[in-house]
């Protein structure tokens, strides 16, 4: 169980409570893998992967221009913010054919649009999601989910999995006005769990959002990485932990560094 000396928790929930990426990105490749010679899905499934950590990874000027054109359209069209959630597909698929040395470029553009329809379709709790968050609950320790998106689909999401009473706040940014890795954003949510960067985790699957921004503010950073790929080679982002899977929360002695 987890130790005094931590008071709070920080989720994310898209891919992280929420999961249904990597199960979409394997039926994807399994339909799609007989349109390319010489590939297996396996190849293609891992390609993937890897393309979709790095390009989540540390990213460059132009990666955190994104994720902050994703809060702002979040707060204004749910379509527009699906429209920007289908070119990050395009930039992973068409990163992963370059792995590959594949070019097909009208193919890649079918498979993120094919993601995008099973992403939709195929969203679930991650394992051990409610239970783990029950436990830590019960243990003391405070919960804040912290969300980028749209307030209402997003509100849709936890209302439809029962997440609203396990935590003792939840911060969605298009609701918040800005979202993940703005500083505000963590330090507001430790304000409303009265809760010091110390003290606290931050658990998610994006490496920028949820580990290296709440690590700049004092907050330890555990990397949610269900597929066990490890962190890509380029990323100079370093978690300050690595979970493959909810459940292991539960079994860290303590959050000191």
């Amino acid at each position: 169980m987890i130790s005094s000396p931590i008071k709070a928790i920080l989720f994310d929930l898209d891919d992280t409570l929420l999961t249904g990426a990597n199960d979409s990105w394997w039926r994807v490749c399994g339909a799609f893998a007989p349109k390319i010679e010489g590939l297996s899905s396996d190849d293609i499934f891992h390609a993937i992967i890897q393309s979709s950590d790095l390009y989540w990874s540390d990213p460059p000027l132009g990666r955190r221009r994104i994720g902050r054109l994703y809060v702002q359209l979040a707060r204004r069209s749910g379509y527009l913010t699906g429209l920007l959630r289908r070119r990050s597909a395009l930039s992973i698929v068409s990163s992963a054919f370059s792995r590959l040395g594949v070019d097909l470029p009208l193919l890649s553009g079918e498979m993120a649009a094919a993601y995008g329809v099973h992403r939709e379709e195929g969203v679930k709790l991650s394992p051990g999601a409610t239970e783990t968050l029950q436990r830590i609950r019960e243990g003391g320790v405070r919960l804040a989910l912290v969300t980028n998106g749209a307030g209402q689909a997003q509100r849709k999401k936890i209302d439809q999995f029962g997440l609203c009473p396990l935590f003792d706040y939840i911060l969605i940014g298009g609701e918040f006005g800005v979202g993940k890795p703005d500083q505000r954003v963590y330090l507001h949510a430790l304000q409303q769990l009265e809760a010091q960067p110390a003290e606290t985790w931050m658990v998610g699957d994006n490496l920028e959002w949820e580990v290296a921004a709440p690590q700049r503010v004092g907050i330890f950073g555990i990397w949610f990485n269900p597929s066990g790929t490890g962190l890509p080679s380029e990323s100079t982002v370093r978690p300050d932990r690595i979970i493959k899977s909810l459940p292991e929360l539960l079994e860290s002695p303590s959050g000191q560094r």
